[in-house]
């Protein structure tokens, strides 16, 4: 039995960690096992909490892309709401 498991550590002070572990079963091939190992990893998240680990974010400049993702959000909220209104 062959097993695939990928696991990445992050925010040490909290212990967490994401992991995909995918076991190949007896009858299927090591290209069928390997996607669906590489679904389960994207579906985890793995590849992209490497994505943005690979370079340093400084605390600001995460609050202000926290402050503009939330600022549309809201904005969405209210063209739909106006839209439904009939405004």
């Amino acid at each position: 039995m062959c097993v695939f498991y990928a696991i990445v550590n992050f925010y040490k002070k909290w212990g967490e960690c994401l992991m995909a572990i995918v076991y190949v079963r007896d009858d299927e091939s090591f290209e069928n096992a390997l996607k669906r190992f590489k679904r389960k990893c994207e579906k985890v998240g793995i590849l992209s909490e490497i994505k943005k680990r690979q370079h340093f974010e400084k605390p600001s400049e995460i609050r202000k892309k926290k402050a503009l993702a939330a600022r549309k959000k809201m904005l969405k909220k209210l063209r739909i709401e106006r839209r439904l209104n009939g405004e």
